[in-house]
């Protein structure tokens, strides 16, 4: 498990740099931590470092680090990026640009510190935001870390004075919370913890003037379209998939698929067939009684193709719910409900000795399966009333799942008048009180700050953006060092990159999400997969938890926090627990949405 704890501060003022030479000291003695670099203003400290796939690359002269796996840049064909072990060349030109080539020449998963031409550190978290990086003000220290209980502990270590020494001294931040409710999970630099912030992929930090930088935009590369035809882009997309897929998959000897028989998952698996990459493919299928919950035919047809194994597991309806109690202590609250098969997944990677599990997480945005009429408006928005608007519009509509008449409606009052409040409506305010939303109307208020000034983008394309700019997890809060380290290779920033630029209605042309995708990869595929309109679902499957645990659900919600802070109508939840009819969306995703939240309420408040 991977991990990295820094102190920053004023190397100039003595009570900073007393401060920290105290936290580094205790720091230090950690068991199976090492110190990773020392220079004044700066101490850093990591552990599970393994080579060529986490590894601490000091620059030239000890200026400084980067964290993580870099990957070199190359022309995108179907083998994989070298991996990067900067030279001296390298880090002069990093620390010349300020990190703007790390950003430009490379790309993996790293977390870099810098020095800047005030003596102070700079910060830079990849764009692909896959290491996390938080950051608390301890007295006169800074602190980044990826772990937050490493934080806790170094904290709690010490009480200086202004410094927080324990978990009770830290507070919930109930605006973030609220607006969770209202829009869904933000992706700006506030946490649901008041002391804590995240440094945004893509950002640089200066430690000491307290400013940043984004030297990477998910928005400027959507702003810049790319004017490609069909075959083209699904020959870039292709090779962009298959060395970022491949790249990853260097660095483990053996390594985890979850392959639920879906498209991307399929790509995945196709991209590490048998002979194009070294390593052990091992894919895991994970199935459960219910309408659309066995995939196993649609995997079994994958993995055959690909010449890999693979192996089948019934997802456990006796998951405990209770084991949110128990696990590791986050700056947000983390939805579980995909990680039910955590135990699973750590005794398979243990059995097998793999290393990691590769995922096709990110792949609804990235390839752009979002049932809309949107790419309509995009089009006509980009390419204006030409012959090629009413195509476009009938594969929007078969995408969105609408009328031709409603889609050409709605994407003609979009291009006339653009609703730029529907990009942040909130679609669940049905459960909340009724006064609940009233002071709380800006729904941009935690996202990330470039959403805010990206309403030129046509709302297609703005959506798909604002949906890539959540970083997936990287730690698992149940089995923790015990799991197998999480691949997303679909998120990687070239293939990011790639997707942004291309127009949303070129991604679904044929009147199908993924379609792009689905042409790229249709030679390799099994024609079943590559057809696919349906997706698999775990409906049942979590409801069947829900059933089991019941007792312990209805007494954490109706008697917890949310509800004695009204962020929950507390006869709606009573109706909903027992079953009611209701025309509300109670959902099981929804009930364990809320369970996720306040059982990491539980673990900060009692």
């Amino acid at each position: 498990m991977f991990r990295y704890l820094a102190l920053v501060w004023n190397a100039s003022q003595p009570r900073p740099s007393a401060s920290a030479q105290r936290l580094g000291s205790i720091w230090q003695r950690q068991a199976g931590w090492r110190p990773a670099l020392r220079r004044p203003g700066l101490q850093v400290f990591t552990t599970g470092e393994r080579p060529g796939i986490n590894e601490a690359q000091v620059l030239h002269g000890g200026l400084g680090l980067v964290l993580g796996k870099l990957f070199r840049r190359v022309e995108f064909d179907a083998t994989p990026a070298p991996g990067a072990i900067l030279s001296e060349a390298d880090a002069k030109s990093i620390l010349d640009t300020g990190g703007r080539a790390l950003v430009e020449q490379f790309w993996g998963r790293y977390v870099a510190f810098l020095p800047a031409p005030s003596d102070a550190t700079l910060i830079l978290r990849d764009p692909s935001g896959s290491l996390p990086c938080f950051k608390l003000r301890h007295g006169d220290v800074w602190i980044y870390f990826s772990w937050l209980e490493d934080a806790l502990q170094v904290t709690a270590a010490t009480g200086g004075e202004g410094e927080p020494a324990s978990p009770a001294a830290w507070t919930v931040n109930w605006d973030v919370l609220a607006h969770r409710f209202l829009y869904g999970a933000q992706n700006g630099r506030e946490t649901a913890l008041t002391e804590i912030t995240q440094v945004l992929p893509g950002e640089l930090v200066d430690s000491e003037a307290g400013t940043s930088t984004l030297l990477w935009s998910a928005v400027s590369h959507a702003r810049a379209a790319a004017d490609r035809d069909g075959i083209e882009a699904a020959t870039l997309l292709g090779h962009a998939v298959r060395s970022c897929t491949r790249s990853w998959a260097s660095c483990y000897d053996t390594l985890l698929l979850r392959l639920s028989g879906g498209v991307d998952s399929s790509i995945l698996v196709n991209c590490l067939a048998a002979g194009h990459t070294p390593a052990d493919v091992i894919c895991i299928n994970y199935y459960s009684p219910g309408s659309d919950t066995d995939e196993r035919r649609y995997a079994m047809l994958a993995a055959g193709q690909a010449g890999r194994d693979l192996l089948t597991r019934e997802r456990d309806p006796a998951f405990r719910i209770q084991r949110l109690l128990e696990s590791a202590r986050m700056p947000n609250p983390v939805t579980y409900v995909g990680a039910m098969n955590a135990a699973t997944d750590a005794k398979l990677a243990a059995a097998y000795r793999a290393g990691a599990m590769f995922t096709g997480a990110g792949g609804d945005p990235l390839f752009y399966e979002m049932a809309s009429w949107w790419p309509a408006a995009d089009y006509l928005r980009d390419c204006g009333w030409d012959p090629g608007f009413l195509p476009a519009a009938l594969d929007a509509a078969r995408v969105g799942r609408v009328s031709l008449w409603r889609c050409l409606k709605l994407a003609i009052r979009e291009h006339v008048k653009p609703d730029l409040a529907a990009r942040t409506a909130t679609t669940r305010a049905d459960w909340l009180p009724g006064d609940f939303a009233h002071d709380r109307v800006d729904g941009l208020r935690f996202a990330h700050p470039e959403l805010r000034a990206a309403t030129d983008l046509p709302i297609g394309k703005y959506m798909q953006t604002a949906a890539l700019m959540h970083p997936i997890g990287y730690y698992d809060p149940f089995e923790q060092a015990a799991a197998p380290e999480a691949v997303h290779p679909l998120f990687s920033q070239p293939l990011v990159e790639l997707c942004l630029r291309l127009p949303t209605y070129l991604l679904i042309r044929g009147g199908r999400g993924r379609a792009l995708a689905r042409r790229a990869f249709a030679a390799e595929l099994p024609k079943q997969i590559a057809a696919r309109r349906s997706k698999g679902g775990t409906d049942d499957h979590i409801k069947a938890v829900l059933q089991n645990d019941h007792d312990f659900v209805r007494g954490l919600l109706l008697e917890g926090h949310l509800v004695r802070r009204g962020f929950i109508d507390r006869p709606r939840l009573e109706a909903a627990l027992r079953g009611d009819p209701t025309t509300l969306d109670w959902s099981p995703g929804l009930i364990h949405e809320l369970v996720a939240v306040e059982a990491w309420l539980a673990r900060w408040l009692g």
